[in-house]
């Protein structure tokens, strides 16, 4: 019933949550992320799994999961989508009132799914939310605790200057991301935040205060990987939410981004991820 092809759905409404996981070569930590939403106090979901052609034995793994626990809907991608491709992918086979996010390097608490429902059941304005997270290492041992600003206003007072979610920590209503257009794939990163600017027009924000997964830092993690990469579609996605989307930059936010393209391609990533945590802290 979960495999590549034919896949078979429970009624629209006897599913509260779909937790959407797209995965490629992540053997070595996939296991824990799986066996975290297993374990989830909240029963009531489905966990759709992509795997994007990956050439490691993850495949493998999530298929030994997915014959042992009926709510993993397996699916693995015929050639490498990539990310954004993939989670659109996933989101077409989402049964659930609400879209869970979750990444294969990371671990959820317990009680997170239980949170978030009954945090977005009782707040129908809100469309998308997340909450605090533990930055960890490889091994998942806490770096330090990554908190964000909890209600709307506050959220969009920041979200030209960082993403206001921590991506892998949201609950989106499945109805609202769907009106909104989904994943834009022209941003092969940082296409959630792009697309929080284009929710923000539909719905209100929020972060809950509480801390709902370990997010893992490595070697081959995407904001280390692809950090430029990321900051140029970041850019460029506070662009369009002011040229086409009618945001009003305030005058700090006009002069953050420009010295953010000045400083592109100039100073060394590292350095702006210092800068960045810093401004965090005091704005």
């Amino acid at each position: 019933m979960k495999t590549q092809g034919l896949i078979i759905y429970l009624a629209v409404d006897k599913i509260k949550i779909s937790v959407l996981m797209p995965v490629y070569n992540t053997e070595k930590y996939v296991e824990m992320a799986i066996q975290s939403i297993l374990d989830q106090s909240f029963k009531d979901f489905e966990f759709i799994i992509i795997d994007d052609h990956s050439t490691d034995s993850s495949w493998e793994i999530i298929q030994k999961y997915a014959k042992s626990d009926q709510r993993i809907v397996a699916h693995k991608n015929p050639s490498n989508f990539r990310t954004t491709k993939s989670l659109n992918r996933g989101l077409d086979m989402v049964r659930g009132k609400y879209v869970v996010r979750m990444d294969a390097d990371d671990w959820s608490y317990p009680e997170r799914l239980e949170k978030q429902y009954n945090f977005m059941e009782a707040n129908p304005k809100v469309g998308v939310s997340g909450g605090a997270i533990e930055i960890c290492n490889e091994d998942l041992e806490v770096l330090n605790v990554r908190r964000y600003p909890e209600t709307d206003s506050e959220v969009r007072k920041i979200i030209f200057r960082y993403s206001p979610f921590a991506h892998p920590a949201t609950i989106w209503r499945t109805i609202l991301i769907n009106k909104a257009g989904r994943y834009s794939e022209i941003f092969p990163v940082s296409q959630d935040y792009e697309l929080y600017f284009r929710m923000g027009k539909i719905c209100q924000f929020a972060n809950l205060p509480e801390i709902l997964i370990k997010l893992r830092t490595h070697k081959d993690s995407s904001s280390i990987l692809r950090g430029r990469s990321q900051e140029q579609f970041a850019l460029y996605s506070r662009i369009k939410a002011s040229m086409e989307y009618g945001y009003e930059m305030k005058t700090f936010d006009r002069m953050y981004t420009f010295l953010q393209i000045l400083s592109f391609g100039v100073v060394p990533v590292k350095i702006k991820f210092w800068l960045f945590n810093f401004l965090r802290r005091i704005y």
